[in-house]
């Protein structure tokens, strides 16, 4: 008898973004079941665990996001293969659905009728028999439709492949999985993230990858078998690009061992910054600082050269010094490499001595302060601020004057059983005329100030620049918070004069932060950049309400590399006593 192959966690997850896909097109209060398994399905794909392991030992109710239904699901597919939920809602729909549903203007009832006329389970198929002349002739249709679908199709191969943007932490979550994957491919030397992932964007059109292999086609074929692929959008023996269940738009190069280095550079970008190579590279770039082109060989056939190995070497080869991937936007930083001039201390995360912006159960948080503080010295952490909102922010559970007597207390108490050095501060709202919440006498007595809007967005460009002028000039030492108040892809920055707040800031005694929030990562780097050339100091916080949006450190210590911050500009790269002398309020 032949042992029946388990699914792996990506099949199973595979499955459940299908049932998702499927319960979606019910639509209804069916739609809230799809999110529960599009939930699942991202777990599942991420988890670290042996999916086996977790099965077989009922585990799968004790992960964040998987009830009792859904595990029972996950369980029939990963003894069974089969899941009885799937087989019922492809009863209901016909094959293919999910794909051809993208289609702009065809309904499931014409989908069902394509299919039983023609047999069409694919927009390929969908095509091919529109080209043939095919569907004019079914009921419903007609000739004019029939031109209309293969115009409706062009577009929407157009739209595939101009795709909507990702934010950032999604982006990177489907990267690991992908990664994950393509490392079981016995073809795989090394795969690396590239594209505007790599380079730390906000938001990441096409999540890009390059696999080392000395089978560039095998390895394209094993990407292709991915369960959670629902569309080849491209094609090519070396190359292709795909749509995922969720919609992430996925590419991969496969490149031969010497020309890896290549490819990650040019599948890195960007496109700006690449095609400033190639300039210099055929002697048509800019000046370096003795006044002479630089005249190499083309990027191209220079790294054929067994010694270029890396993308340093093509860069040294270049003449230029290595340029990290967040600088890589044509934004300077090729000139500054020719000069001699590019910050080769860009900050890093093992910089960081100490969290900054924490909320806890006094305010908004989620954790209590011993929670925080103990999370903070397990990531290696010398401090930590507790910096919760101020009674003006009532609706975030705002620190009243009596609480925030109490908190004090207690952060004397927790520091008792704690390395980690706790810090007393507040998230201190801006009040519409400028003024920091809280009587000065009791700001004064802060260890730190992270001074934010939360409110009145909206104020016109010279109500809102007056507002945050007036703030920064308190006489008491404070860090302008999430800067322009953005939320990617929800909220746009509010409207004001940034350059004139920054000249402010310059001469007053303030600093700025770089919030590491996924959702905020404010001051935005071109920003940072303005604000590094008056000198100003920044923060680069998590703006945390839990032990685990800690991680959030990542983030904005990429902003800030992105905006050229190097860590001398970073106070919390300060020990405990030199970033308390630099933040002090009074």
């Amino acid at each position: 008898m032949v042992k029946k192959t388990r699914l792996d966690k990506f099949a199973i997850a595979a499955v459940l973004q299908e049932i998702a896909a499927l319960l979606e097109l019910k639509g209804g209060k069916d739609r809230f079941k799809a999110r529960a398994y599009q939930t699942g399905a991202r777990v599942v794909a991420g988890m670290s665990e042996d999916i086996g392991e977790v099965v077989l030992e009922n585990r799968l109710t004790s992960m964040r996001g998987i009830g009792g239904a859904l595990a029972s699901q996950i369980e029939q597919l990963y003894l069974t293969g089969e899941s009885s939920v799937l087989r019922g809602l492809r009863k209901e729909f016909p094959p293919g659905i999910i794909e051809l549903s993208g289609v702009p203007g065809l309904s499931i009832s014409k989908i069902k009728t394509l299919h039983d006329a023609l047999g069409v389970t694919s927009i390929a198929e969908l095509k091919a028999a529109a080209e043939a002349g095919k569907i004019k002739g079914i009921k419903g249709f007609g000739a004019k439709t029939e031109t209309k679908l293969l115009e409706t199709i062009a577009g929407h191969r157009q739209r595939a492949k101009a795709g909507e943007r990702l934010h950032l932490h999604r982006a990177l979550q489907t990267a690991t999985q992908i990664v994950n994957y393509l490392q079981t491919a016995p073809e795989t030397v090394d795969v690396a993230v590239a594209g505007s992932l790599r380079r730390w964007k906000e938001t990441v059109g096409t999540i890009r990858f390059v696999g080392k292999t000395k089978q560039p086609t095998a390895l394209v074929e094993h990407f292709l078998r991915f369960p959670l692929i629902v569309e080849v959008i491209e094609q090519m023996e070396e190359a292709c690009t795909v749509r995922l269940a969720e919609g992430a738009r996925v590419s991969l190069v496969a490149a031969r061992p010497e020309e890896f280095a290549l490819a990650l550079l040019t599948e890195t970008g960007s496109k700006a910054h690449v095609n400033k190579l190639q300039q210099i590279a055929t002697g048509a770039g800019p000046a370096t600082k003795t006044g002479q082109k630089v005249r190499k060989q083309a990027v191209r056939a220079s790294t054929r050269s067994p010694e270029l190995l890396n993308e340093a070497d093509i860069y040294e080869q270049l003449g230029l010094s290595y340029i990290t991937p967040e600088l890589r936007e044509d934004e300077g930083e090729v000139e500054a490499a020719l000069q001699g001039k590019l910050p080769l201390d860009l900050v890093t995360l093992a910089d960081i001595r100490g969290m900054v912006h924490c909320h806890t159960t006094y305010s908004d948080g989620k954790h209590s302060i011993e929670e925080m503080a103990r999370a903070a010295e397990a990531m290696g952490m010398k401090y930590v601020t507790i910096t919760d909102h101020s009674p003006t922010a009532f609706y975030a559970g705002g620190v009243t004057l009596d609480r925030l007597k109490r908190q004090w207390a207690e952060i004397d108490e927790v520091q008792e059983n704690v390395k980690v050095k706790i810090l007393r501060g507040t998230e201190s709202d801006i009040v519409a005329d400028g003024r920091l919440d809280y009587p000065d006498a009791i700001l004064e007595q802060f260890d730190v100030i992270v001074a934010s809007i939360h409110s009145r967005y909206k104020m016109d460009s010279a109500k809102m620049t007056k507002r945050i002028v007036t703030a920064m000039r308190q006489p008491v030492f404070k860090i302008w918070g999430h800067a322009l108040g953005r939320l990617i892809q929800r909220r746009p920055p509010f409207d004001c004069d940034v350059e004139h707040i920054l000249d402010v800031i310059a001469e007053s005694r303030a600093a700025i932060e770089i919030n590491g929030d996924p959702w905020r990562l404010d001051m935005e780097p071109r920003w940072v950049r303005e604000a590094r050339k008056r000198k100003i100091k920044f923060v680069i916080s998590v703006d945390a309400h839990s032990t685990g949006a800690l991680n959030n450190l990542k983030y904005g210590v990429a902003m800030a590399r992105r905006g050229w911050l190097r860590k001398t500009e970073v106070l919390n790269t300060l020990g405990v006593k030199p970033f308390q002398k630099a933040v002090k309020p009074a």
